[in-house]
């Protein structure tokens, strides 16, 4: 049998094939959005390690075969619940800005305007110190049972191998064709031949092998103080432009501000998570730089408020479209990487959430947007300042169970799909453009915008890493990619499984729709065909549908240590999850 230092993937990789989008049983259980990353982290649990174990090598190996939305060259927010300490923990490895960093970093100098995002995207100025590494060094060493070095070897051996291109993975490539081919490390990995991979083909990235068996002898410091850290730094200031690019591309690509200084002084945080009780549960989630925890919090505030059961479907749907609007007002005006924690306490409070609802009317919809509350006033009295706004495209999720009664909820990100488009030269990897996540400008009217940049400063995030408790005991854990549109998501998912009562898998599948303080809901189509003839009467109006929203995984606790893993059946071409002995 071999150890799980020199773990070979052809067992993962072939039993990946037979995952699917939902698994129940015990002894364990992970659920990822890549049936390859699922089977390295069930091959983990198989071995005796633990969530945290599973959960780090599982992302390891997303940042080979989901290079686009997670990997080293970005970060994330860990939440973890510790069976032992009966406890809820969080990390916090968000990027962080240059030291240099100033509220005007996204002006354009020759004009005094906000660069287009597009510029400010593939460039050096987006990219933030990653975190993800550090993230795992952390939870390694504080909750894990095998060092990381370990950890990162199947991941080292899938780079190596390869995995078999699928038409999602072709169309991001070809949705990032032209800033791919801007430069030749990233044109040599994912155009080759100047071209998307075919459907069917092998992708193997030896560099990204060695830059991982690299860390797993060394240690993560070569990543921020050695070799590596020079790479980074090499890349975002001087960006290694092709000089015979494949594509053409209408902007210049700006060199950024990244030291060597800004790597090594990056650590991660341990903020307490959110809290917010719904019903019978107790909802815990992460605290900024994330808004996720908060938003979703106030969210189900408020539409606990409503008193809603399940045989009224409109009514769930309408509340949960008004208390998303009025979440993200707030969200908006008041949430950033430096909200006092009194601010965040208020916004997830009942008597807060009592102010907001009182504004609804199960009759009609607001107009939207609405104003955010005035966080110094009590009654129905909304501001009279705030605006809307928006962020964030790509991300990918995790979820993990162990047969000890631990569990790790885990969103991770490089932002855009694609990040900022620069592999690190013979290193294997994308940099994130976690930095635009940022506002270019104030967005708020004559209100301060708490999501401005600033000196070593975390963008917010709308990461939504969520653990429920029932009655003092894990229930659910979930989180999903998408932007600012992850919020949402996992709002409805809960509302879909504890209001509507659908199964698990039911709540997963169900079409989406996202509110998000805007005049129109953006919606999946199927979501429109079934519930648009109802909430239209209402005065909710439908933005232009997307082909999808999120892409989540989750996993339920049952009693008598049952496990229900769930992914997504269709979406980002389907996820996958697995237990350790299936029922």
């Amino acid at each position: 049998m071999l150890s799980l230092a020199s773990l070979s993937v052809s067992a993962p990789a072939s039993a990946a094939a037979a995952l699917g989008p939902t698994a129940s049983g015990y002894g364990g259980a992970i659920s990822t959005v890549d049936a390859t990353a699922t089977a390295v982290g069930l091959d983990v649990l198989r071995r005796g390690g633990n969530a945290v174990d599973a959960a780090i090598a599982a992302a390891a190996t997303l940042g080979v075969t989901e290079p686009f939305s997670a990997g080293i060259g970005g970060g994330g927010f860990f939440v973890y619940y510790d069976a032992k300490r009966r406890t809820v923990s969080t990390i916090d490895g968000r990027e962080t800005g240059p030291a240099s960093m100033t509220s005007t970093y996204f002006i354009d100098p020759a004009d005094g305007l906000p660069y287009d995002f597009a510029e400010a995207r593939v460039s050096g100025l987006s990219t933030g110190v990653p975190g993800t590494l550090a993230t795992w060094q952390s939870a390694a060493r504080m909750w894990g049972s095998r060092p990381l070095g370990n950890l990162l070897r199947p991941a080292a051996s899938v780079a190596d191998r390869g995995f078999v291109v699928d038409a999602t993975f072709r169309q991001q490539v070809t949705d990032n064709a032209a800033a791919f081919g801007q430069f030749d490390a990233t044109g040599e990995l994912y155009l080759p031949g100047g071209a998307p991979p075919a459907v069917g083909t092998v992708l193997r990235n030896p560099d990204l092998a060695d830059t991982y068996r690299l860390i797993a002898r060394e240690g993560t410091g070569v990543f921020y103080r050695g070799p590596i850290a020079r790479d980074i730094v090499r890349t975002v200031r001087q960006p290694p432009v092709s000089a015979t690019p494949t594509s053409t591309w209408p902007y210049p690509i700006r060199p950024g501000r990244l030291t060597l200084d800004d790597l090594a002084g990056y650590r991660v945080n341990l903020p307490a998570p959110t809290r917010s009780d719904f019903r019978d549960l107790t909802v815990y989630g992460m605290s900024t730089p994330s808004s996720g925890g908060t938003a979703v919090g106030e969210a189900l505030n408020i539409i606990e408020r409503a008193g809603l059961s399940g045989g009224d479907v409109t009514q769930a749907l309408h509340w949960y479209l008004e208390a998303s609007a009025l979440a993200f007002a707030d969200r908006n005006r008041y949430v950033g990487a430096d909200t006092p924690r009194a601010v965040l306490r208020k916004l997830i409070s009942d008597s807060w959430a009592a102010q907001r609802a009182c504004q609804i009317s199960p009759a009609r919809a607001l107009v939207k947007p609405v104003p955010p509350g005035d966080i110094n006033a009590t009654g129905c009295t909304p501001s009279t300042v705030g605006g809307p706004t928006d962020q964030g495209k790509s991300t990918t999720n995790l979820t993990v169970a162990d047969r000890w009664g631990n569990v790790v909820e885990y969103t991770l990100t490089i932002e855009q799909t694609g990040g900022n488009a620069m592999v690190v030269p013979g290193r294997g990897f994308l940099l994130n453009n976690e930095l635009t996540d940022f506002n270019f400008t104030g967005t708020q009217g004559t209100a301060p915008d708490p999501n401005l940049p600033g000196p070593g400063k975390r963008p917010r995030s709308s990461m939504s890493p969520t653990i429920v408790l029932k009655h003092g005991k894990p229930f659910l854990a979930l989180g999903s990619p998408g932007g600012a549109t992850i919020i949402t998501t996992v709002l409805q998912v809960l509302l879909n499984r504890v209001v509507l009562d659908m199964s698990l898998p039911q709540a997963m599948a169900a079409p989406r729709a996202s509110q998000r303080n805007s005049a129109g809901i953006q919606a999946e189509p199927a979501f429109r065909t079934a519930y648009g003839p109802s909430l239209t009467p209402l005065g909710h109006t439908f933005a232009p549908d997307v082909a999808e929203l999120g892409a989540a995984t989750a996993i339920e606790l049952t009693p008598y240590g049952g496990l229900i893993a769930s992914a997504e059946p269709t979406r980002r071409g389907g996820g996958a999850a697995a237990v350790v002995h299936p029922r």
